[in-house]
């Protein structure tokens, strides 16, 4: 069998392959990347990419339908409809742009793209099954680093299949649902749920816990609750799922004192969370260390292996694109002989529902569970300028700091554009920033940002603004 040899091998061409083979053959460093369907893995092609294409489609659609009503800004259309059909056209259309974008980077740098599925043989020779049906051939490696991601989870007694969907196929519908289930209410369901609301499909979402964003603090998501019920979204929480009816056409539910009904359902979206994806790929042959499926590393993302690597999703939580690109490039700078390790003050996340929600470190019950003497505060976007200006003035900022020296611990929002604040909330934290430092800084008006400055402020007792 023809083998082939280069000192790293990248296994996965999602954000933390491509990133870390990119940084690697910047570096001098012989490269070999395998991907068995597309570069830009789950966040380009069908995750984070594909799925904020939809929801700037859907908020467009939706401002527009509002305009063919009774708008305050005086203005009036006719009343719109959507084709679907060129929505998911147009959407392919930046999914393509972006994962050429990278092919070209890739071989910018000087990485080799190799397209087939990959079988580990050993921790240093991986069998490629060329994805035009050649014949296999082997890569012998002196790094082998793994980034295979992540898979959708299903439920055993709602399998995917037919009108049951993941994500995946929730992205690119041929056709829109008269009546959708979500079943799951995190940020991958909601974000989706409201989408399809906002392009006019009766929804319902299932959660089996008691509140909707069960991984946000309440606070975060009272004003994403109130924008369920101003959009129509029912929303049965603490209820878990039976399965179909006989009929095919609805979700079983039970609540917690065991009454059961029926949710009228033409298309089911499964959106209960991701798992490593772990298997069919012969990882069992490594005998690596693990936590669950994910597989166990240490600071510098090395295995229990010598020289076999493992970022991303396969990692386990946070499954963040973001985190992936990071620890990719940390370990190709450590093949490289640099020293590095992977130990960020913060790592943010971003939930894009209406309205938006960013977290970046603690918060205040998280600083109080670690025994923090901490304050916090909080300022509204309801005295925001910029927001007014919007029409959206729903949400807040919050900061949560130590008492004794101020010092920044984590920053909290909810509102219309927060996503765009998270750059600001993880450059304080990551450079030591304390109240004073932001308190401090002259923030451009009128912004959004503002509402940090002004945070800041109220936490030191001085708001100006509120």
């Amino acid at each position: 069998m023809l083998t082939e040899t280069t000192t790293l091998l990248v296994i996965g061409g999602g954000p933390g392959g491509y990133v870390a083979a990119i940084r690697a053959a910047q570096l001098g460093i012989p490269t070999r990347l395998v991907e068995s369907e597309y570069l830009g893995g789950t966040c380009l092609n069908v995750g984070c990419i594909p799925s904020k294409a939809l929801i700037h489609v859907a908020d467009e659609f939706a401002r527009t339908r509002h305009f063919a009503g009774d708008s305050a800004l005086g203005i009036k259309v006719q009343a719109p409809s959507i084709d679907i059909a060129k929505t998911v056209h147009w959407k392919d259309g930046v999914v393509n742009k972006l994962t050429s974008g990278v092919a070209a980077l890739l071989k910018k740098a000087g990485a080799r793209v190799v397209k087939g599925q990959a079988r580990i043989i050993d921790g240093k020779t991986v069998e490629i099954s060329p994805a035009d049906g050649g014949d296999p051939w082997r890569i012998s490696c002196e790094h082998l680093l793994l980034a295979t991601g992540s898979v959708a989870t299903a439920l055993p007694n709602l399998p995917f299949g037919n009108n049951v969907i993941s994500s995946t196929e929730a992205l690119s519908p041929a056709t829109l649902p008269k009546k959708l289930v979500v079943v799951g209410a995190g940020y991958i369901g909601l974000e989706l749920g409201i989408v399809y609301r906002k392009l006019g499909v009766e929804v319902a979402v299932v959660e089996a816990q008691a509140r909707i964003l069960p991984a946000y603090d309440e606070e975060l998501t009272k004003p994403v609750a109130a924008s369920l019920r101003a959009l129509g979204i029912e929303a049965h929480t603490g209820c878990t799922v039976r399965g179909l009816n006989a009929a095919g056409n609805a979700v079983r539910i039970r609540n917690l004192a065991g009454e059961e009904r029926e949710l009228p359902a033409d298309r089911v979206l499964v959106a209960i969370g991701r798992q490593p994806r772990s298997e069919g790929w012969g990882l069992e042959s490594l005998g690596l260390a693990m936590n669950g499926r994910a597989v166990q590393i240490d600071a510098q993302c090395r295995t229990s292996m010598r020289n076999v690597w493992a970022i991303g999703d396969l990692t386990g939580e946070p499954m963040l694109a973001h985190r992936a690109m990071a620890q990719g490039e940390m370990v190709a700078e450590i093949i490289a002989g640099k020293h590095r390790e992977f130990v960020p003050a913060a790592i943010p996340a971003i939930c894009y529902t209406d309205p938006e929600i960013v977290v970046v470190g603690q918060s205040p019950q998280d600083a109080e569970a670690a025994g923090i003497d901490c304050l916090h505060a909080h300022f509204p976007f309801a005295a925001n300028g910029r927001s007014l200006t919007l029409e959206s003035s729903a949400g807040f900022v919050r900061v949560v700091a130590r008492r004794d020296n101020h010092l920044i611990l984590g920053w909290q929002a909810v509102g219309r554009g927060v996503a765009e604040l998270a750059a600001a909330f993880s450059q304080s934290i990551e450079m030591g920033a304390c109240l004073e430092d932001v308190a401090g800084t002259i923030h451009a008006h009128p912004t959004l940002g503002e509402a940090v400055q002004e945070t800041a402020l109220r936490a030191l007792g001085h708001a100006l603004h509120v």
